[in-house]
């Protein structure tokens, strides 16, 4: 048998207000919107910014990796010498194609020049425009 307390009438709705109809005959009549042409205006706006944002990842990827291939040519190259941050390094080339780091410019001397670096504050070479010396 069912207790007095836990029965509870047909016409009582537990949680009214997450009902997706009015539960009285008074209740307002609820009609679905045409929420298609919402979807139509901000679509595009949407598209843009996801476009937007993929172009900006993707120009950010390919300088981060341009930044990764001159940090492993300088790191695998010959240094002799212990760097200093801050301090401006030029890479050449030897005729057996083997790379070298130097501190001497490329107009002190005439060697087979390939790209200027300078060692920043986390241990990564940061190339430099030689030419705006």
């Amino acid at each position: 048998m069912t207790d007095k307390k836990d029965k509870v009438p047909d016409n009582v709705a537990e949680n009214k207000a997450l009902l997706p109809y009015g539960d009285s005959v008074s209740a307002p009549a609820i009609k679905v919107e045409n929420i298609e042409a919402w979807k139509q205006e901000r679509l595009p706006n949407a598209n843009h910014y996801f476009k937007t944002r993929f172009e900006e990842i993707k120009k950010e990827y390919l300088q981060l990796m341009e930044e990764f291939k001159w940090n492993d040519l300088v790191y695998k190259a010959e240094i002799r010498m212990t760097p200093v941050k801050g301090q401006d390094y030029h890479l050449y080339q030897r005729k057996n194609e083997e790379l070298f780091l130097s501190i001497l410019a490329p107009n002190e001397w005439n060697q087979i020049y390939v790209a200027s670096f300078r060692l920043d504050t986390d241990d990564k070479w940061e190339k430099i425009d030689w030419n705006s010396f």
